[in-house]
């Protein structure tokens, strides 16, 4: 009969790469270990591993384990986990994952009286999955994903929270900045600051540079929105980022906002979450406070 513990040992030695270190990570000698592969090998009828010199390499039989304990070993962590905030007398952790760089900002404006209505239960936000997010949604390593990029799967709810416009950003004393749009190519010349995302998953490209066929002059990538803003605040080089987050910092920067083409380019901020998780109390009040939740009432609220 398969087991969690059988699982447990496929997903560690194929991310160890080695019995020897899976055998630290899982608090097993080496030859303990060797003789649960052994005994789940005959169990099962069919080899897991094949030896190639010192490595081990899964057959097709583990490769199929390896996707079944990736798919459901994070789901007993996490049930372990709430377990354990239940007899603590918490209710919970909600995990939220950023696919969104720049909606870090409108995130802590949500969390904040969130925290105050919801004492007993902690939330984490987790950016490394910032381009990656539909996959830990669905491997349940997060609770809610904010991005502008839903996409339909049967096991996922994405609700809209809040339409946006991605706009040009340029110094005030920038040769832009007095444009009433810009054209790409008028980016032609510029350098292009963006956050590390690859350019098919940014929007200046996938909905203005390329198809006009124009590349920038220059494309920059730098981590923090801060920076970005300085940067561009500083004459060296231009930003593509949604207008709400660059007016909060016009008020004190000095920044423009410029519309991108005739037509601007129009967006929305998603939250996605699985639907196994809609009886949550606390998840389902974090989504109504966010939807609630506008940037415009934020700032009128500061």
């Amino acid at each position: 009969m398969l087991e969690r513990s059988h699982l447990l040992v496929v997903r560690e030695v194929e991310r160890k790469g080695s019995l020897t270190a899976a055998a630290d990570t899982l608090n097993l000698t080496q030859s303990a270990l060797s003789h649960a592969v052994k005994k789940l090998e005959q169990q099962l009828g069919t080899p897991v591993w094949t030896r190639e010199g010192r490595a081990l390499r899964l057959t097709q039989a583990g490769a199929y384990l390896l996707g079944l304990a990736n798919r459901l070993l994070p789901q007993f962590e996490l049930a372990e986990a709430r377990m354990k905030q239940y007899a603590q007398g918490e209710r919970g952790t909600l995990r939220i994952g950023m696919e969104c760089a720049p909606c870090y900002q409108w995130l802590l404006k949500v969390v904040s009286p969130y925290l105050t209505r919801w004492p007993d239960v902690d939330v984490d936000v987790k950016q490394r999955f910032q381009f990656g997010g539909i996959g830990a949604l669905l491997g349940y390593e997060i609770d809610v994903l904010v991005t502008p990029d839903p996409l339909k799967r049967a096991e996922l709810h994405f609700q809209p929270v809040f339409d946006y416009e991605q706009v040009l950003v340029v110094g005030d004393d920038h040769a832009l900045a007095g444009e009433a749009y810009v054209t790409p190519e008028q980016l032609a010349e510029e350098v292009l600051i963006t956050y590390p995302v690859e350019t098919e998953r940014l929007d200046i490209y996938t909905q203005f540079l390329t198809p006009a066929n124009t590349v920038p002059k220059r494309h920059k990538v730098i981590e923090t929105t801060d920076i970005i803003l300085q940067m561009v605040a500083s004459g060296r080089g231009v930003a593509a980022l949604p207008r709400w987050l660059v007016e909060e910092y016009a008020s004190w920067m000095p920044l423009t906002v410029v519309q991108l083409g005739k037509k601007g380019i129009a967006k929305q901020i998603f939250l996605g979450t699985r639907k196994t998780d809609d009886n949550i109390d606390y998840l389902a009040a974090f989504l109504k406070d966010a939807r609630e939740w506008t940037w415009a009432g934020a700032k009128m609220r500061d």
